[in-house]
């Protein structure tokens, strides 16, 4: 016997009549509460935006965060199956390094460069520890006893994955995982697969395949039955008498499988290094001055080429954001025309077989007239990523492009800092690519560094040739131009083709 009321259906539905009704009146007092906070996210910066509207870059970063991997995302659900089906789960890792020079700054810089190398790769640093040694164990890189403490750690954690702040050889990655029980990787491999999350055009996703199968080749390795002869007897699927004996291993024909693709790719590549090639040539024979945009991954070069361009690039707080370069034709003040090409990030210890992939990608920076080397001023150690960059221009043979130091997030940067820049670095700007900060000096250094036309011209141009006029406008330097009864009188440096069609002209 209970004391509930009796339950009528009539009154309960009358009760709920006008909850659909679109004119009911919300109490003013609680519209106006500035405690009301809403449960759903205020971030609509691409909601209400056209896709017509914005820019490649901004509909690339949408693109790209439309499907975001969650960290700790729980269920009530008991089947395992509708779990695995509703949790995108962050893949769980632990950062391994040894520290064999340096001082503790620079192991610790590394330990961290490593975590935003794992995050941007889409996982979950749960713990990073790293070793002193002389140098690392030929066997296991971090010692037997190491290995065991990371065991247990790993263990304790609930980890998927060990990576490890160098280049493993293959016994190492064998016998770290043999001991440790979970899947090891190593910085090459980590940093190979940002760059195939991230790769979009054809040359680029060649390249990254090309370093990925390279890479790969050296480190096969069978398991079980995959290391038994595929030829033998009639049984075996052979040849009978005569037929039978070593055979090629199922490892042997990986290997084999990997070459012909690697030639294939290395033939494609070529063709798609002739084509960029025809484009150079294009720009040389028009006389057309190039810039190349290099530095050390996410310091802001594609922010400073939007800046100085208006590109529209797709730019993101992310390690190797943007892989496929980009060239945008642009002017100066007094209306030379000149490009800019924004090139792939550089980062300590780059890979060897990466260099090798991207070098026709890279060679925009070798075949460039002036180099703007973008420094990431907020960063714990600009000085090293300085070194670590150019150590890979020189190894491409883009040191002796002439280079501007551009310091760039100076807005979040130390002023020590930037003053230690500068009394090191004599050929320098400072900007800020989110404020605009500087940016203005950079292109008058800029500008002022650019190749300049060699031959002096004084000529007197008829006014039906307005094309030379234009041409002097597009590729030489004017001095002073004047219209006068006869013609435009003009003084300025061409280069020697134009000078040549200008001689006819002269006073």
């Amino acid at each position: 016997m209970t004391n509930a009321p009796d339950f009528n259906l009539s009154d309960a539905l009358d009760a709920t009549r006008g909850w659909d009704d679109d004119s009911i009146e919300l109490d003013d007092d609680l519209l106006e509460d500035d405690d009301v906070e809403s449960g759903y996210a205020e971030d609509t910066s691409y909601d209400d935006a056209d896709p017509e509207e914005l820019t490649l870059g901004a509909q690339e970063l949408a693109e790209r965060h439309a499907l975001r991997r969650v960290a700790s995302l729980r269920t009530e659900l008991e089947d395992i199956t509708e779990v695995e089906y509703r949790q995108l789960r962050l893949e769980k890792v632990v950062l391994v390094g040894v520290w064999t020079e340096g001082s503790v700054a620079d192991a610790e810089n590394s330990m961290a460069e490593l975590a935003a190398l794992a995050e941007t790769a889409g996982s979950e640093v749960l713990e990073a520890v790293f070793q002193r040694r002389q140098k690392p164990d030929p066997a296991t890189y971090i010692g037997r006893g190491k290995v065991e403490a990371i065991r247990e750690i790993v263990q304790a954690t609930g980890a998927d994955t060990v990576i490890c702040d160098g280049e493993l050889a293959p016994s190492q990655l064998r016998n770290l995982e043999d001991k440790i029980k979970v899947k090891v990787v190593d910085r090459t491999a980590l940093i190979l697969d940002i760059f195939a999350q991230h790769a979009k055009s054809k040359e680029g996703q060649a390249q990254v395949e090309l370093a990925q199968l390279q890479y790969m080749k050296q480190r096969l390795r069978g398991w079980g039955g995959n290391l038994s002869r595929q030829a033998g007897g009639r049984a075996a699927g052979g040849d009978g008498i005569g037929g039978r004996g070593p055979g090629e291993t199922k490892i042997e024909t990986d290997r084999r499988r990997i070459n012909t693709k690697i030639a294939k790719l290395r033939r494609e590549l070529k063709e798609m290094r002739g084509t960029r090639e025809v484009k150079r040539q294009s720009r040389r024979r028009n006389h057309v001055p190039s810039v190349a945009i290099a530095g050390y991954t996410n310091a802001g070069k594609s922010s400073l080429l939007n800046r100085l361009t208006d590109a529209g690039v797709l730019v993101e707080d992310a390690l190797f954001a943007t892989l496929d370069p980009t060239t945008r034709r642009t002017t100066t003040a007094d209306g030379r025309v000149y490009t800019m090409s924004d090139t792939v990030g550089f980062v300590r210890h780059l890979p060897h077989g990466l260099i090798e992939a991207f070098r026709s990608t890279l060679e925009e920076v070798a075949e460039a007239d002036l180099l703007l080397h973008v420094v990431d001023g907020a960063h714990p150690d600009p000085e090293g990523q300085i070194a670590a960059v150019r150590e890979v221009l020189a190894e491409i043979g883009a040191n002796k492009v002439p280079e501007i130091i551009v310091v760039n997030k100076v807005d979040a940067a130390d002023p020590l800092v930037i003053s230690r820049l500068k009394a090191r670095e004599p050929h320098l700007v400072v900007v800020s690519a989110k404020t605009g900060e500087g940016i203005e000096d950079a292109l008058r250094t800029l500008e002022s560094e650019l190749p300049r036309p060699q031959v002096e011209f004084d000529v007197l141009l008829p006014y039906e040739r307005g094309d030379l006029v234009n041409r002097i406008h597009q590729e030489a330097e004017i001095g002073s131009m004047e219209h006068t009864g006869d013609g435009t009188l003009v003084v300025g440096r061409a280069n020697a083709d134009l000078a040549g069609e200008l001689a006819a002209y002269s006073r």
